[in-house]
């Protein structure tokens, strides 16, 4: 058997030429075939719920600073209206407007299904209410990938039949350093996640409390940078600082509110007459039945710090009344005023909610990472502009989306891979999961022909060196056959 086997005498008779061209091809198709394993890239994207802008000027921050000096910072961030958490942390991972994606409020009735959404409720886990949208951690796992979330908004909801890969449920006791071990567990995977997020209560809670002005958030603020310190080293210890691409930002900022300015609504309407809803400085209210404009022609010029809209009316540049959810009546307060039926209402020292023109309401934007340029700032941003980054960064199909990869392209280096093209159709209330099944069929299909081009330079391959041992093989053949031919 041994004497039969003369492949290595075949090979290097084989015609040059021949060999050049096969090699050459198989290894560009095997190139080709796995570059977009090769190329892909890592994020870890971390929410500072009510981060203002400014809190890292306040007082110092070296680890904030090091993110700055490392990676990239944008100054403005204009979030989208209105300034609260659920409506801004769906628009950060879908790109979308609240009258798109369809979480208005943090507290919303819903009239079409006469349902109610209410942090303080269960109902915020009924998936209808978010599947006016598709988050991007579901993009990420039909284009193949792993996704982490550690108490993200909106990732402990079954949205479109999905979970994120691995998920905590929401638990505000669970600390912040068991959230970062356990995203660093699931980076550190066989079958690693690519991309993870994760939220965190503070500094927002202490700014309802305590009011953004009060001294005591300097102690705060100063702990918010030590977790980021305790990010950056856990990172480093796994040897993910420079491979994961960090991108730290929040929702909203927060502004000082005081006990003497309020706005008490039972001093112009009546009570009877109307539902309030949500609980925050822009409120809806849906009048009973033949009372709009009644509450309407009360409200209007009641009070000097108070705007009132219908909800044909409000401006469009607050992208908020093409939906639903959004009540006949939207009423606002000045920035620092607070909205409340009566004095048995409870305020809170600091709030959030307003115009998202307002300075106080805007949140922060830092990133650090391969993908990221290093000590560069940029003078401002959009929160819809996330989104099509990200998708840029992780290499997988946008959804429909209001936000711009051209107005944040600049952060990034120019070894970034750019394979997927940048979507910025116009979103529809209801987004078709087909749009990135057939972008994800591109890749899928190249996967495919490249193998079967592998395969058939290998079946050639076979046949050469078998012809090329034809005439010894046939030579033998014939002197073991002749004596039974002739006998």
């Amino acid at each position: 058997m041994g004497d039969t086997w003369v492949f290595p005498d075949c090979f290097l008779k084989m015609d040059s030429k021949f060999c050049h061209v096969f090699f050459t091809l198989s290894a560009l198709t095997i190139s080709v075939t796995f570059s977009y394993h090769q190329e892909e890239q890592k994020v870890l994207l971390v929410s500072f719920d009510g981060f203002r802008w400014d809190y890292i000027y306040r007082v110092p921050t070296p680890n904030f600073d090091y993110i700055k000096e490392h990676g990239v910072y944008v100054k403005q961030v204009t979030n989208v209206f209105v300034t609260t958490t659920y409506p801004n942390h769906y628009t950060l991972v879908t790109g979308l407007y609240p009258e798109s994606h369809g979480i208005i409020a943090n507290d919303m009735y819903d009239s079409v299904r006469n349902k109610t959404f209410s942090l303080e409720h269960l109902e915020i886990y009924d998936s209808e209410f978010w599947e006016d949208a598709t988050p991007i951690w579901i993009t990420n796992q039909k284009a193949g990938h792993e996704t982490g979330a550690a108490m993200w908004p909106g990732t402990d909801v079954k949205i479109h039949g999905e979970f994120p890969t691995y998920y905590m449920p929401y638990n505000q006791s669970v600390s912040f350093e068991d959230r970062v071990t356990k995203i660093i567990e699931w980076f550190k995977l066989e079958k690693s996640i690519n991309f993870a997020l994760l939220y965190w209560e503070d500094p927002d809670e202490m700014g309802h409390n305590l009011g953004p002005d009060n001294p005591l958030m300097d102690s705060v603020i100063s702990d918010i940078d030590s977790k980021i310190g305790y990010l950056i080293k856990e990172l480093m210890k796994e040897k993910l600082w420079n491979t994961v691409n960090l991108i730290i930002t929040s929702d909203h900022g927060m502004t000082q509110c005081s006990g003497e300015r309020i706005i008490e609504l039972d001093h112009y309407i009546n009570p009877n007459d109307y539902f309030l809803i949500d609980n925050s400085p822009v409120r809806g209210i849906l009048p009973k039945k033949g009372k709009l404009d009644k509450i309407y022609a009360a409200l209007t010029n009641a009070h000097p710090n108070l705007t009132v809209y219908k909800k044909e009316d409000i401006p469009e540049r607050f992208h908020y009344k093409h939906h639903h959810r959004i009540q006949p009546i939207l009423i606002m307060a000045d920035e620092g005023w607070t909205i409340i039926q009566n004095r048995s209402n409870t305020f809170m020292l600091g709030n959030h909610g307003y115009d998202n023109e307002f300075s106080d309401m805007h949140p922060l934007f830092l990133a650090h990472g391969p993908t990221f340029k290093k000590n560069i700032s940029k003078n401002s941003m959009n929160s819809t502009d996330l989104y099509p980054l990200l998708c840029h960064i992780l290499n997988i199909p946008p959804m429909p989306h209001n936000g711009s990869l051209a107005n944040v392209k600049e952060l990034l280096s120019e070894t970034v891979p750019t394979v997927v093209p940048h979507s910025m159709m116009t979103p529809q209330s209801n987004v078709n999961l087909r749009i990135y099944k057939l972008q994800s069929y591109a890749y899928f299909m190249g996967v495919f022909l490249g193998s079967m081009i592998v395969i058939v330079f290998l079946i050639v391959f076979i046949k050469h060196l078998t012809h090329s041992q034809m005439p010894t093989i046939q030579e033998r053949n014939v002197e073991i056959a002749q004596p039974l031919l002739w006998s």
